[in-house]
């Protein structure tokens, strides 16, 4: 008997279940089989005709991995979740441990948040184990635990795709219809996990519970944040989603992309990114753009860990999605009215205005899209440095919605702001990216149109996947004018910021934390930093300060 299964193999697809006998006969070793770094195994093991497996990696070390085929056919993924097999009589002894521990934890104190509810759920299960006399080897123990734990304190079937740090979205659609999700590598994916009716009502109101919320047939949306910061939006029943209730999880991630990750990952070049950072030095708004899934928001957090340290940063947002490594941060984040009719609502546009109040050097808004927008744009006309979010495609969509309602900020307004970036999710070698599609500045009002004069400062060319240089920066010139620098000085400035982040990329230091702390060292000793890069220091003094 295989010691690992595929999670709601019933309504798995054709080639997931051809894998079934393959991965039965391979071996599981504890330390994983595939690096997940890298995308695929040196030699893609064939399971069956046409189908490969092309990665495994844990996501619950040692119970529960994950398993990517290819189908060269169908020319698709499909992603496994593949847990503990249990035996009939494993199974048998597993239901009577949920019965009864059902019984004994209604009462417990295994809903209190002064105790550690692992511990109490491990007690009592072993607890009922003495009482029932059975000897049980430990392979049975664990796999024992690893379901009573996952279904307790966990998220039941989709636990696994929860712990997943490679998933963006998880989107279950309905009843018995495979859950889709947004893999980093593999974008859209379908998995082998499927929900019968009953179980899928219980998981939706698992989510809404977690995350605070009540989800009836009377109210059947809601709109919730787990514990760990990820956003879910679920229907109960069938009379507004018609194949079932549905939940869509956007995944938090705790580990944020770093400017590193635009270089590796090519959405923005090291050029940009310098130029960006020497714009956040030197206290210039700026606006991220883009449809859906372009990586505005990921772009916004990479380019933040520019701010210098010592600053006041007040980030704003609906849920939270910014992760920053400042000690002088307030995040704030908007709350819902929980009484029909009551005005305890807490938006972003209040807690904009109390923000002005607390004298922040910069406020990041997770997104603009109503009245909020006014006031951030009279923030940046009295001095304070402002970044957000809009989705629009281009620049003249982002002017156009600017000025029009819902948001009407004065047209003067907008010459406060200064660089546009606008991101996109395109198609490079038939795969979906994240890429720049241009910078832009804004650089005043035509006084014979009165429209806003702009200026494209880069654009990606598709035909290479390349960034091109369209003109001279009117931005630099004022910082440079500012700053009273020559412009071999402004040269200068570049191409050292650009050599700190080559360093970092080529180092391969791209957590957050490591990252604020070479930039913050770099403010402080420039000229000490580039001699620790020139002689290969840096990276062990990043690592000697993260240890503090």
């Amino acid at each position: 008997m295989s010691l690992f299964r595929q999670s709601g193999a019933a309504g798995a697809s054709a080639q997931a279940a051809g894998a079934e006998d393959h991965l039965k006969k391979m071996p599981f070793p504890s330390d994983g089989v595939v690096d997940k770094a890298v995308p695929a195994p040196p030699e893609a093991e064939s399971l069956q005709d046409g189908v490969l497996e092309v990665e495994r990696y844990w996501v619950h070390e040692p119970y529960a991995f994950v398993s990517i085929l290819y189908d060269n056919r169908a020319k698709a993924h499909t992603y496994l979740l593949c847990e503990p097999v249990l035996g009939d009589f494993e199974a048998e002894l597993l239901e009577r441990l949920y019965s009864d521990l059902r019984d004994i934890l209604i009462r417990s104190e295994i809903n209190s948040a002064t105790v550690d509810r692992r511990v109490v759920l491990r007690a009592r299960c072993d607890a009922l184990l003495g009482i029932y006399g059975i000897r049980l080897d430990e392979a049975t123990r664990q796999k024992l635990w690893y379901y009573i734990e996952r279904n307790y304190l966990g998220y039941g079937r989709i636990d696994g795709l929860i712990r997943d740090p490679a998933l963006e979205d998880i989107s279950c659609n309905g009843v018995g219809i495979p859950i889709y999700l947004f893999h980093q590598r593999y974008q859209n994916i379908k998995t082998n996990v499927t929900f019968a009716e009953d179980e899928l009502n219980s998981t939706v109101i698992r989510l809404a519970q977690r995350g605070g919320k009540h989800i009836s047939i009377a109210s059947p949306i809601v709109n919730a944040t787990l514990p760990d910061g990820s956003r879910v939006e679920a229907t109960l029943g069938r009379e507004i989603t018609t194949r079932g209730s549905s939940f869509t999880i956007r995944k938090f991630r705790a580990d944020p992309f770093t400017p590193v990750d635009l270089m590796t990952f090519n959405t923005m070049p090291p050029e940009i990114i310098a130029y960006l950072w020497l714009a956040i030095e030197n206290n210039k708004n700026m606006l991220f753009a883009g449809g859906t899934a372009s990586g505005k928001t990921s772009s916004l957090n990479a380019v933040s860990l520019f701010i210098p340290g010592p600053s006041k940063v007040i980030t704003i947002e609906d849920t939270r999605e910014l992760m920053l490594y400042h000690g002088n941060w307030v995040a704030g984040v908007t709350r819902e009215s929980q009484i029909q009719g009551s005005s305890v609502e807490i938006d972003m546009y209040e807690l904009l205005r109390a923000a002005l109040r607390q004298r922040p050097e910069y406020i990041i808004v997770g997104e603009v899209r109503g009245k909020e927008a006014l006031t951030l744009f009279q923030a940046m006309n009295t001095g304070h440095t402002t970044y957000s979010t809009m989705h629009a495609g281009s620049i003249q969509a982002v002017v156009n919605r600017l000025l029009n309602e819902p948001i009407n900020v004065p047209n003067m307004m907008l010459q406060s702001l200064n660089i546009v970036s606008i991101q996109e999710l395109v198609f490079v070698n038939g795969q979906k990216l994240r890429r720049t599609r241009s910078v832009v500045e804004i650089t005043g009002i035509d006084p014979r149109t009165n429209n806003l004069r702009i200026n494209e400062l880069y654009r990606w060319n598709s035909l290479d996947d390349t960034y091109e240089s369209m003109g001279e920066s009117v931005v630099l010139a004022d910082i440079m004018s500012r700053r009273g620098w020559d412009r071999a000085r402004l040269k200068k400035e570049i191409a050292d910021r650009m050599k700190v982040l080559e360093y970092l990329h080529d180092r391969g230091i791209r957590d957050y934390r490591r990252v604020t702390i070479a930039i913050n060292s770099y403010y402080v000793m420039p000229e000490k930093v580039l001699e620790m890069i020139a002689g290969d220091e840096f990276a062990k003094m990043i690592e000697s300060d993260s240890g503090r």
